[in-house]
């Protein structure tokens, strides 16, 4: 899952002067349900549901948090990082209902769901930084 995310950060950056608000909706909804039904095929193969080589929803979610990080803030890599660190955070350590999604709900939209609800915390407290830091 870190690597994954190191990765969605690395084409996060790379991808974004080149695509616009739209086009980032469209490419995070495109990638989610292709990600939904990739990871479900893969973790049938692999025969675990949610295998630690599926990184698809690390990718998906972490560049939702990074598309909605605004564009007026002041050093915008140290606010990438701290994305990054508090939704790896959340990822891992899976506070509920993270934890409820990932035990009941596997295959491919459960492996997609646990690491939006890790995203959603993640803007929430970017969010909350904002109003005190920026």
């Amino acid at each position: 899952g870190t690597w994954g995310s190191l990765m969605a950060w690395a084409l996060f950056v790379l991808l974004d002067p080149w695509l616009s608000d739209g086009l980032w909706a469209l490419v995070i909804a495109l990638c989610f349900a292709l990600g939904a039904w990739t990871a479900h095929e893969t973790g049938r193969e692999l025969g675990q549901p949610d295998s630690g080589h599926i990184v698809i929803d690390e990718i998906v979610a972490l560049w939702l948090v990074l598309w909605w990080l605004p564009d007026t803030l002041t050093w915008p890599f140290a606010w990438q990082a701290a994305a990054f660190g508090l939704f790896r955070c959340f990822d891992i350590g899976k506070p509920p209902p993270i934890r409820f999604f990932d035990a009941r709900f596997k295959h491919g939209l459960g492996v997609m769901l646990d690491d939006l609800w890790a995203a959603f915390y993640t803007c929430l407290l970017l969010a909350l930084a904002t109003v005190f830091f920026h």
